[in-house]
């Protein structure tokens, strides 16, 4: 059964950091690909960014390209979203994702939550003075 569970939302200053986390269980990460995506109230699910592990593929969405970086710890099955610069444009909620399949570097639906079959439950993060 595939699971995963995000943590490490919170409430930030503008140009603070903060770093998410998202478990996985139920299935090898080498397999999948695992994607940041967040929503704001009011807006669609965006995609931020994410990891291909077969072939060590990452994306980023031009708005966090520079400020966010993905990574991933094989030995406690989790994937991170590393976030810095923080912006009020940046308060969502942010959820990660898996589908089983690979993406290659010029793919460009990476970001598209069509493309994923499972999903966290998410975690808030809020950007305020």
């Amino acid at each position: 059964q595939v699971q995963l569970v995000e943590s490490g939302g919170g409430l930030v200053q503008p140009g603070g950091s903060l770093r998410l986390s998202c478990a996985a269980s139920g299935f090898t990460l080498d397999d999948y690909t695992i994607g940041w995506f967040r929503q704001a109230p009011g807006k669609e699910r965006e995609g931020v960014s994410c990891f291909s592990f077969r072939h060590g593929n990452t994306f980023y969405a031009d708005s966090v390209k520079g400020r966010f970086t993905i990574s991933r710890d094989n030995a406690k099955s989790t994937v991170y979203l590393q976030m810095n610069s923080l912006n009020f444009e940046d308060t969502a909620v942010y959820y990660c994702a898996a589908v089983a399949r690979s993406f290659m570097v010029s793919f460009r639906g990476w970001g598209s939550f069509h493309m994923y079959d499972y999903w966290g439950q998410g975690t808030q993060v809020t950007v305020s003075s």
